[in-house]
């Protein structure tokens, strides 16, 4: 093709066309993790959301109240579980460093000197006439301006950390809302500028289908597990017999909602090795109630960390058409390759190519246009002329009702 059959101003907007997305691929490959997440807060509350819009009107006080009312607290929730986490392995981790307990209880109740020194601390912050007789250069040094400009900086950096937490908080919810509210008019403007043939329906169809599958199904029912495990058995310990107590309760519930990805068995592989751990630490060093606590510990996994969750959310779980065993290693890789938030992206990456695999693939290889008998009405005209015409041959070319047809056919 010679310079002068281009078409210099439609390749141009190309090229306008090029750079705008290769901008939008950088901005979503950087917030990998918020928009994933972000997409996954959306599939969790599209339920919730489509029987609130039944009952609430407009589309967007619906998606709000879904996401203020219920999925922002249960976000809050799960963070804090998580903080309960967090705490309990930095104390792991310092007496295992220490040999001792991170709080040491032994240097209680205080002594009258250490008593009288306080007050004294009090009496002077209290009345402005002691401060003028304070001597302020001994505060003033190059070791205390040292240490307050590394308390302050500590402190920044913990308000940047919240901040920036927020900021991605804000745009999860933004992007679940804006796919609650106009996720069915994005559809249909992809559906209508690029599709030829019912391509983009029948593989969108699909895609969210099984999206809704692992996204509400399995990963939020682990997240809810993960999250009432490590409530219930921070409460229980609570209540546990000197000795007795569950070995790192809040680490023990957020295995069992780990767990609760593997088919069949489950938080079994959790909650049952550390019962019987109990149970013979309990019985080898005489726990007075040990085994009462033991059996407490097992119903409450059972029923309330186990079952009850699963039999909420299981309702909603249908039509899944992978394979269990790629779904497990995809929540396996995931996190191996992308980090905490791959857990949602592997999944979304298994939908997308096994999909394609079975609906866009074949006719690729094979150079025929693609057409899914899903949504190609031509497959219908053409199973209904083979049957004719299979009806035709059976009668003698009558056709009449009976020879090989059902009447009404």
């Amino acid at each position: 093709m010679a310079l002068s059959d281009v078409d210099w101003s439609r390749a141009a907007w190309w090229g306008v066309g090029a750079v705008l997305a290769a901008a939008l691929t950088f901005v979503v490959y950087s917030f990998v993790g918020t928009f994933v997440f972000g997409v996954f807060i959306y599939y969790a509350t599209r339920p919730i959301y489509n029987r609130i819009r039944r009952r609430i009107q407009p589309p967007s006080l619906a998606a709000a109240t879904a996401l203020f009312t219920m999925v922002l607290p249960a976000l809050l929730l799960v963070g804090y579980a998580m903080l309960i986490v967090v705490n309990q392995l930095q104390n792991l981790q310092q007496q295992g460093a220490n040999g001792t307990a991170v709080v040491d209880l032994s240097r209680l109740p205080l002594t009258e000197s250490q008593v009288a020194a306080i007050q004294t601390q009090i009496d002077l912050l209290s009345d402005p006439t002691m401060l003028a007789t304070i001597d302020w250069q001994q505060y003033v040094t190059v070791d205390r301006i040292a240490d307050a400009a590394g308390s302050l900086g500590q402190a920044a950096g913990t308000l940047a950390f919240v901040g920036t937490a927020a900021i991605h908080l804000f745009v999860m919810l933004a992007i679940a809302f804006y796919l609650l509210r106009d996720g069915n008019r994005l559809s249909r403007y992809l559906v209508q500028f690029t599709d030829q043939a019912g391509v983009i329906d029948a593989y969108g169809l699909a895609v969210d289908r099984d999206l809704k599958s692992v996204f509400f199904g399995n990963i939020l029912n682990a997240i809810v597990t993960a999250t009432i495990g490590v409530i219930v058995y921070s409460l229980l310990n609570v209540f546990a017999p000197t000795g007795g107590s569950i070995p790192a309760a809040a680490l023990v519930g957020l295995l069992a909602g780990a767990a609760s990805l593997i088919p069949i068995v489950g938080m079994k592989l959790v909650y049952f090795p550390v019962a019987i751990f109990m149970a013979v630490r309990a019985v080898a060093n005489d726990v007075t109630g040990g085994l009462v606590f033991v059996l407490a510990f097992a119903v409450a996994s059972l029923v309330i960390v186990d079952t009850i969750p699963d039999l909420v959310l299981r309702p909603y779980v249908s039509g899944r058409s992978l394979h269990v065993g790629a779904v497990m290693l995809a929540y396996t890789l995931g996190p191996l390759l992308f980090g905490w938030y791959g857990i949602f992206l592997m999944p979304i990456l298994l939908v997308l190519v096994v999909h394609f695999v079975r609906i866009v693939l074949p006719e690729l290889l094979a150079g025929e246009p693609i057409r899914p008998f899903a949504v190609d009405p031509t497959h219908l005209t053409e199973e209904v002329q083979v049957v004719t015409e299979s009806v035709d041959a059976g009668s003698g070319g009558t056709g009449a009702p009976g020879d090989g047809a059902p009447e009404g056919e």
